[in-house]
């Protein structure tokens, strides 16, 4: 047995007795990149780590996608799952509708939105806990606004993971559920982003996910090209 040989055996099985000591390693920024999910999988996705676990009492969620949706599949658009349930997701509905989870993956708050075009639509999302006050933005233009779980709050420990909805923390895919397309610029603040400042279009960049610095890790068949 060669040398060389005998190293990667020997670190394959320092991996395989200390689990967690040989996780894949983690890669840095994302900036001017797009993530590319092809096909319906319940093995592709990307886990984003942010700076700061989010804990939230308040909140703005911005993504860029580009998908060509169908009628006949609801799509996971953002998943952070902590605590037993769904801290914070974001759907687009099988009757085209988008809505937002908080807490609880049965109750949501769903809006009739303009979709989302294969050429790449800015969606956001604002919440604030004291009112409950919940609007949607497509392109820098603001829905309707609704109240939904007043005095609620996100809690913090939790996993972000984009192209797959979590049923568990980490796991527990389903692929009808999946996300088809592509992803870039997601951002995410612990408060209420000004109007002027969705209008400009990250003029800003999140405090709790900076799509620019955030550490993140590929799982699967996932492309990153790119924006």
């Amino acid at each position: 047995m060669s040398a060389n040989m005998a190293i990667v055996i020997f670190g394959v099985l320092f991996c395989l007795i200390n689990v967690g000591l040989c996780a894949p390693a983690r890669n840095e920024s994302l900036q001017g990149k797009s993530l590319s999910f092809e096909g319906q999988t319940d093995s592709s996705y990307v886990i984003l780590y942010p700076e700061k676990s989010p804990d939230l009492d308040a909140f703005t969620l911005c993504l860029r996608l580009s998908s060509e949706f169908t009628s006949d599949r609801e799509m996971i658009l953002f998943s952070y799952f902590g605590d037993g349930a769904d801290q914070l997701n974001l759907w687009r509905e099988l009757d085209g509708r988008f809505s937002l989870y908080l807490g609880n993956s049965f109750f949501g708050v769903s809006f009739s939105l303009p979709q989302i075009s294969t050429f790449g639509t800015q969606l956001c999302v604002t919440w604030e806990s004291s009112s409950g006050t919940t609007a949607f933005w497509v392109d820098g233009k603001m829905s309707v606004r609704k109240t939904y779980l007043q005095n609620h709050r996100v809690r913090l420990g939790g996993t972000v993971i984009l192209g797959q909805d979590q049923d568990t923390q980490g796991g527990k895919f389903d692929k009808l559920q999946s996300f088809v397309g592509e992803i870039t610029d997601v951002h995410l603040w612990d408060y209420v982003v000004s109007r002027e400042s969705i209008n400009k279009k990250f003029a800003k960049v999140g405090n709790v996910i900076d799509w620019g610095s955030v550490t993140y890790e590929t799982v699967g068949k996932v492309k990153i090209h790119e924006s």
